[in-house]
Protein backbone atom coordinates (compact mmCIF):
# COMPACT_ATOMS: atom_id res chain seq x y z
CA UNK A 1 0.00 0.00 0.00
CA UNK A 2 2.81 2.42 0.90
CA UNK A 3 4.57 1.59 -2.38
CA UNK A 4 1.34 2.29 -4.28
CA UNK A 5 1.02 5.69 -2.60
CA UNK A 6 4.61 6.57 -3.52
CA UNK A 7 3.95 5.52 -7.13
CA UNK A 8 0.76 7.59 -7.24
CA UNK A 9 2.63 10.59 -5.89
CA UNK A 10 5.34 10.21 -8.53
CA UNK A 11 2.75 9.90 -11.29
CA UNK A 12 0.96 12.99 -9.99
CA UNK A 13 4.13 15.07 -9.85
CA UNK A 14 5.17 13.91 -13.30
CA UNK A 15 1.77 14.93 -14.67
CA UNK A 16 2.04 18.34 -13.00
CA UNK A 17 5.50 18.98 -14.46
CA UNK A 18 4.23 18.08 -17.92
CA UNK A 19 1.22 20.37 -17.59
CA UNK A 20 3.41 23.28 -16.44
CA UNK A 21 5.75 22.85 -19.42
CA UNK A 22 2.88 22.64 -21.91
CA UNK A 23 1.16 25.73 -20.50
CA UNK A 24 4.31 27.88 -20.52
CA UNK A 25 5.10 26.91 -24.13
CA UNK A 26 1.50 27.59 -25.19
CA UNK A 27 1.46 30.95 -23.40
CA UNK A 28 4.58 32.12 -25.22
CA UNK A 29 3.19 31.12 -28.61
CA UNK A 30 -0.38 32.32 -28.16
CA UNK A 31 0.39 35.70 -26.63
CA UNK A 32 2.69 36.43 -29.57
CA UNK A 33 -0.04 35.66 -32.10
CA UNK A 34 -2.63 37.57 -30.05
CA UNK A 35 -0.57 40.76 -30.02
CA UNK A 36 0.26 40.53 -33.73
CA UNK A 37 -3.35 40.11 -34.92
CA UNK A 38 -4.99 42.14 -32.11
CA UNK A 39 -7.28 39.40 -30.78
CA UNK A 40 -9.15 39.90 -27.50
CA UNK A 41 -10.06 36.22 -27.16
CA UNK A 42 -6.48 35.07 -27.73
CA UNK A 43 -5.15 37.57 -25.18
CA UNK A 44 -7.58 36.16 -22.61
CA UNK A 45 -6.68 32.61 -23.53
CA UNK A 46 -2.92 33.25 -23.49
CA UNK A 47 -3.14 34.63 -19.95
CA UNK A 48 -5.14 31.51 -19.09
CA UNK A 49 -2.10 29.44 -20.03
CA UNK A 50 0.11 31.51 -17.73
CA UNK A 51 -2.47 31.20 -14.97
CA UNK A 52 -2.64 27.42 -15.40
CA UNK A 53 1.15 27.14 -15.29
CA UNK A 54 1.21 29.14 -12.04
CA UNK A 55 -1.54 27.03 -10.47
CA UNK A 56 0.17 23.76 -11.32
CA UNK A 57 3.54 25.03 -10.08
CA UNK A 58 1.92 25.88 -6.75
CA UNK A 59 0.32 22.46 -6.59
CA UNK A 60 3.68 20.84 -7.36
CA UNK A 61 5.24 22.38 -4.24
CA UNK A 62 2.13 22.06 -2.07
CA UNK A 63 0.97 18.54 -2.97
CA UNK A 64 2.26 17.16 0.36
CA UNK A 65 0.76 19.95 2.50
CA UNK A 66 -2.06 19.41 4.95
CA UNK A 67 -5.68 19.80 3.83
CA UNK A 68 -6.01 23.08 5.75
CA UNK A 69 -2.87 24.53 4.11
CA UNK A 70 -4.10 23.44 0.67
CA UNK A 71 -7.45 25.07 1.37
CA UNK A 72 -5.83 28.42 2.20
CA UNK A 73 -3.74 28.27 -0.96
CA UNK A 74 -6.85 27.29 -2.91
CA UNK A 75 -8.51 30.53 -1.86
CA UNK A 76 -5.51 32.42 -3.20
CA UNK A 77 -5.74 30.52 -6.48
CA UNK A 78 -9.34 31.64 -6.84
CA UNK A 79 -7.98 35.18 -7.11
CA UNK A 80 -5.37 34.11 -9.67
CA UNK A 81 -8.11 32.69 -11.90
CA UNK A 82 -9.68 36.17 -12.07
CA UNK A 83 -6.54 37.67 -13.63
CA UNK A 84 -7.44 36.71 -17.23
CA UNK A 85 -10.76 38.50 -16.84
CA UNK A 86 -8.95 41.78 -16.07
CA UNK A 87 -6.56 41.33 -19.02
CA UNK A 88 -9.51 40.62 -21.31
CA UNK A 89 -11.31 43.73 -20.11
CA UNK A 90 -8.34 45.97 -20.90
CA UNK A 91 -7.86 44.49 -24.37
CA UNK A 92 -11.60 44.55 -25.11
CA UNK A 93 -11.79 48.24 -24.21
CA UNK A 94 -9.02 49.00 -26.67
CA UNK A 95 -10.45 46.86 -29.48
CA UNK A 96 -13.95 48.23 -28.97
CA UNK A 97 -12.71 51.63 -30.06
CA UNK A 98 -10.59 50.31 -32.93
CA UNK A 99 -13.12 47.78 -34.30
CA UNK A 100 -10.47 46.03 -36.41
CA UNK A 101 -11.16 42.30 -36.81
CA UNK A 102 -8.25 39.91 -36.23
CA UNK A 103 -7.05 37.58 -38.98
CA UNK A 104 -9.69 34.82 -39.02
CA UNK A 105 -7.28 32.12 -40.23
CA UNK A 106 -4.69 32.89 -37.54
CA UNK A 107 -7.46 33.13 -34.94
CA UNK A 108 -9.00 29.75 -35.80
CA UNK A 109 -5.68 27.92 -36.18
CA UNK A 110 -4.32 29.30 -32.91
CA UNK A 111 -7.56 28.36 -31.17
CA UNK A 112 -7.24 24.82 -32.50
CA UNK A 113 -3.65 24.54 -31.29
CA UNK A 114 -4.70 25.79 -27.85
CA UNK A 115 -7.55 23.26 -27.83
CA UNK A 116 -5.07 20.43 -28.39
CA UNK A 117 -2.83 21.65 -25.56
CA UNK A 118 -5.66 22.18 -23.08
CA UNK A 119 -7.32 18.90 -24.00
CA UNK A 120 -4.05 17.11 -23.31
CA UNK A 121 -3.66 18.90 -19.97
CA UNK A 122 -7.25 18.13 -18.94
CA UNK A 123 -6.69 14.45 -19.77
CA UNK A 124 -3.46 14.38 -17.75
CA UNK A 125 -5.14 15.97 -14.73
CA UNK A 126 -8.51 14.18 -14.87
CA UNK A 127 -7.35 11.10 -12.96
CA UNK A 128 -5.83 13.26 -10.21
CA UNK A 129 -8.64 15.80 -9.77
CA UNK A 130 -9.79 14.30 -6.43
CA UNK A 131 -6.29 13.71 -5.08
CA UNK A 132 -5.43 17.17 -3.76
CA UNK A 133 -8.59 18.94 -2.69
CA UNK A 134 -9.15 22.48 -3.91
CA UNK A 135 -5.71 22.69 -5.55
CA UNK A 136 -6.27 19.85 -7.99
CA UNK A 137 -9.85 21.05 -8.48
CA UNK A 138 -8.43 24.42 -9.54
CA UNK A 139 -6.05 22.83 -12.03
CA UNK A 140 -8.62 20.51 -13.57
CA UNK A 141 -11.32 23.19 -13.81
CA UNK A 142 -8.95 25.58 -15.54
CA UNK A 143 -7.88 23.02 -18.13
CA UNK A 144 -11.44 21.81 -18.70
CA UNK A 145 -12.89 25.30 -19.05
CA UNK A 146 -10.11 26.33 -21.40
CA UNK A 147 -11.05 23.58 -23.88
CA UNK A 148 -14.54 25.10 -24.08
CA UNK A 149 -13.01 28.55 -24.61
CA UNK A 150 -10.74 27.24 -27.36
CA UNK A 151 -13.66 25.71 -29.23
CA UNK A 152 -15.41 29.10 -29.03
CA UNK A 153 -12.30 30.80 -30.43
CA UNK A 154 -12.34 28.49 -33.44
CA UNK A 155 -15.99 29.36 -34.05
CA UNK A 156 -15.15 33.07 -33.68
CA UNK A 157 -12.48 32.66 -36.37
CA UNK A 158 -14.98 31.08 -38.76
CA UNK A 159 -17.63 33.75 -38.10
CA UNK A 160 -15.02 36.51 -38.49
CA UNK A 161 -14.06 35.08 -41.88
CA UNK A 162 -17.70 35.23 -42.97
CA UNK A 163 -18.59 38.66 -41.54
CA UNK A 164 -15.24 40.52 -41.37
CA UNK A 165 -16.45 41.91 -38.04
CA UNK A 166 -14.55 42.38 -34.77
CA UNK A 167 -17.60 41.39 -32.70
CA UNK A 168 -17.15 37.60 -32.72
CA UNK A 169 -13.68 37.97 -31.18
CA UNK A 170 -14.88 40.57 -28.68
CA UNK A 171 -17.86 38.43 -27.67
CA UNK A 172 -15.79 35.28 -27.14
CA UNK A 173 -13.19 37.25 -25.19
CA UNK A 174 -15.87 38.54 -22.82
CA UNK A 175 -17.32 35.03 -22.45
CA UNK A 176 -13.90 33.63 -21.51
CA UNK A 177 -13.65 36.27 -18.80
CA UNK A 178 -17.03 35.21 -17.38
CA UNK A 179 -16.01 31.54 -17.55
CA UNK A 180 -12.90 32.28 -15.53
CA UNK A 181 -14.94 34.18 -12.96
CA UNK A 182 -17.25 31.16 -12.56
CA UNK A 183 -14.27 28.83 -12.13
CA UNK A 184 -12.81 31.17 -9.52
CA UNK A 185 -16.03 30.99 -7.50
CA UNK A 186 -16.11 27.18 -7.70
CA UNK A 187 -12.54 26.92 -6.45
CA UNK A 188 -13.13 29.45 -3.67
CA UNK A 189 -16.24 27.59 -2.51
CA UNK A 190 -14.38 24.27 -2.50
CA UNK A 191 -11.51 25.81 -0.54
CA UNK A 192 -13.88 27.30 2.05
CA UNK A 193 -15.56 23.92 2.50
CA UNK A 194 -12.20 22.20 2.88
CA UNK A 195 -10.99 24.76 5.40
CA UNK A 196 -14.11 24.45 7.55
CA UNK A 197 -14.10 20.64 7.53
CA UNK A 198 -12.65 19.11 10.72
CA UNK A 199 -9.20 17.60 10.33
CA UNK A 200 -8.40 13.97 11.13
CA UNK A 201 -6.62 15.02 14.33
CA UNK A 202 -9.62 17.05 15.46
CA UNK A 203 -11.94 14.11 14.83
CA UNK A 204 -9.63 11.84 16.77
CA UNK A 205 -9.55 14.32 19.66
CA UNK A 206 -13.35 14.55 19.67
CA UNK A 207 -13.65 10.76 19.83
CA UNK A 208 -11.16 10.62 22.69
CA UNK A 209 -13.08 13.28 24.60
CA UNK A 210 -16.35 11.48 24.05
CA UNK A 211 -14.98 8.27 25.52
Amino acid sequence: MAEHKILSSRVLRSSLRGVVALNLAAFAGEVGVALVIGSVSLVADSVDFLEDASINLLILVAVLWSARARARLGMGLAGIILVPSLATLAMARHQFGVQTPPSPVALALTGFGALVVNGTCAWMLARHRHAGGSLMKAAFLSARNDTVANAAIIVAGLVTAATRSAWPDLTVGAAIGLLNAGAAWEVYSAARAEQSAPSASELKSDRSGAT
